[in-house]
Parts: C-alpha cells; sequence; structure tokens
C-alpha cells in the first residue's frame, strides 16, 4: 500500500492522504480488511504531524471507508469493496460516453439529474451567526 502526499501542493496534506488511501481503495490495491498503518509509522514515513494523519483517519472514518479501534489500529471497511465495485462501473459509463461522443460536462449533467433529489446534501459546518443590525436588509 503506497500512500503518497505532495507537500508543495495546495490541498491540505489530510485530504491528500485521504485521497490517496481512497484512490487505492478504487484502483483495488487496498481492499476491505487491509489494516493501514498505525498513525505514528504513517506520519513518521511520509514526514507529517501525526494530528495531520489523525485528521485524514477521521476523514475516512466518517465516509464509512475505516474503522478506527483503540489498541486495534485502523481497517478498511466492506464499504471500500462497494466504492471499489462502483468506481469500476463510472469507468465502463465513462467509456461508454466517450465511444458515443458524449462530453464529461454532459455526462456529469446526466447523472447529478438521475441521483434522487430526496438524498440530503452534506450539512456545511455551522459558522457563527449573522448579527443584522436595526434596519439592516436580512
Amino acid at each position: 500500500m503506497l500512500i503518497t502526499i505532495d507537500p508543495a501542493a495546495e490541498t491540505p496534506l489530510f485530504e491528500q492522504i485521504a485521497a490517496s488511501v481512497r484512490s487505492g481503495i478504487m484502483d483495488g490495491s487496498i481492499r476491505a480488511g487491509d489494516r493501514m498503518p498505525t498513525a505514528k509509522v504513517l506520519c513518521a514515513s511520509l514526514g507529517v504531524n501525526r494530528n495531520t494523519v489523525l485528521h485524514a483517519y477521521q476523514t475516512l472514518r466518517d465516509e464509512g471507508l475505516l474503522e478506527l479501534r483503540r489498541g486495534r489500529g485502523a481497517t478498511i471497511t466492506a464499504r471500500a469493496d462497494t466504492l471499489s465495485r462502483l468506481s469500476e462501473a463510472v469507468r465502463e459509463l465513462v467509456d461508454r460516453a466517450r465511444s458515443v461522443g458524449v462530453p464529461a460536462d454532459t455526462l456529469a449533467r446526466l447523472i447529478r439529474e438521475s441521483y434522487p433529489r430526496d438524498v440530503p446534501a452534506a450539512v456545511p459546518a455551522p459558522g457563527p451567526v449573522p448579527h443584522h443590525e436595526e434596519g439592516e436588509a436580512r
């Protein structure tokens, strides 16, 4: 399992780590049941802060791709297999769309329009409540 980052990139390091794991899942090099390196080992090998690795692992846990257990480490969940199969289906769909001349933006629009409207959107993190002065437009 190869996890790579680019310290010069604008993308935060924790997101690069999480994206690298997702890529490994999608290409099949990381599978359900695989154990991830401990945060201590991964931060040493990547040369990043331990909290950066933990943030990446928590992100993957929140996505349902990683199970974190104190004393047992981090393990890739069964959801990884689902993501891998879905990734393969998407590649096949993209290949089919290309073969009939459908541009990427059109394919993306078709997918968005086909996705059920009742699926809740990601809820943004709460921010400060704006304060409105008396007589200000709201």
